[in-house]
């Protein structure tokens, strides 16, 4: 009998010492296994395809929530802010699940080289949807954690195994959605290239016609399809990296509720707490206490992956370099 996806996934957490969930030796195919639900956690969410083997979980951007459950996937194609949580798994059949980061570069080369590719979506619509993961698109995905037993071998083969992945999802039912991601010069590009320029300056002022510009459209059409593609305004967007940062430092790097508003953008500290609170639950302080004894004493719920810098190390680079270049100014 054939191994399965859930099958392949629990054997290898098996193998594990240390707690879910698990960054494996394939670049950007990370694994988790939850034996009970957990409470909703904030985090940035990137360009990824998030599979469920077994179990369920729900996620919410903006006031948009997806349910995806075994045999489904939630395709995420631009940097989002979300709430999630695993809602069905237990000690006798816990929720398995993969998260396998997209690389749009690889999905827009796939398109462009397919005799049939699909025409993109041109409504406007959001990024993130839930797919049947099924038929080949499975058997990759299936074919990629397998990889795992073979380390020697990773190099060789998940660069093919990524493209046949790229192919199925654009010539899925849902490849018009998939393509609307990539097509160069498409409305959802535009919009991407905005947030992606918004992301980069989250703590900086950063003007509703500045990113009109970026995305190439009028500020009034600018503000509508990255509401119709993100779920939140582009202010509430960018609120939304700067709290999330706000607390990765308190919680990660020990750093003050009042150093963490300053390193985020904030000037009044009153409302930073204000809305803080209004996202999380509590004030700063007393959230950043309750989290930093949780990962003191190891009872982070197993499925919760700790939270990721809102920018990686090339992009503070780039930061860095482009507050020098203005104070030179």
């Amino acid at each position: 009998m054939s191994e399965t996806l859930a099958q392949a996934i629990a054997r290898y957490a098996d193998r594990q010492s240390t707690a879910s969930p698990y960054s494996t030796a394939v670049e950007g195919l990370h694994i988790t296994r939850a034996y009970q639900p957990n409470p909703p956690v904030h985090r940035l969410m990137r360009p990824a395809l998030c599979v469920v083997a077994q179990g369920a979980k729900w996620a919410t951007f903006g006031e948009h929530r997806l349910d995806y459950r075994a045999g489904q996937a939630l395709v995420v194609g631009v940097d989002a802010p979300s709430l999630g949580r695993v809602f069905e798994a237990s000690p006798e059949k816990p929720c398995l699940a993969v998260v396998l980061e997209l690389d749009l570069a690889v999905l827009r080369t796939v398109l462009e080289q397919m005799e049939c590719p699909p025409t993109a979506a041109t409504h406007l619509g959001g990024a993130v949807f839930v797919i049947d993961c099924n038929g080949p698109l499975n058997d990759c995905l299936l074919r990629l954690v397998q990889l795992l037993d073979h380390p020697q071998a990773i190099s060789s083969l998940q660069p093919a195994i990524m493209r046949e992945i790229a192919y199925w999802l654009l010539a899925g039912p849902h490849g018009d959605l998939v393509a609307r991601m990539v097509v160069a010069q498409g409305p959802s590009e535009r919009v991407m290239r905005a947030v992606r320029y918004l992301r980069e300056r989250f703590a900086e002022v950063v003007r509703i016609e500045e990113l009109a510009d970026v995305a190439r459209l009028s500020p009034t059409a600018f503000h509508r399809q990255f509401k119709a593609m993100v779920s939140l305004s582009p202010l509430q967007y960018q609120k939304r990296l700067r709290l999330l940062e706000a607390r990765r430092l308190m919680t990660s790097q020990s750093v003050s509720a009042e150093a963490a508003a300053d390193a985020v953008g904030y000037i009044s500290a009153s409302q930073f707490s204000r809305e803080y609170a209004r996202l999380f639950g509590m004030p700063p302080k007393r959230d950043a206490h309750i989290l930093r004894s949780r990962l003191t004493s190891m009872a982070v719920d197993e499925s919760q992956p700790e939270a990721e810098p809102i920018l990686t190390r090339e992009e503070v680079a780039t930061a860095r370099r482009r507050g020098e270049n203005a104070r030179l100014a």
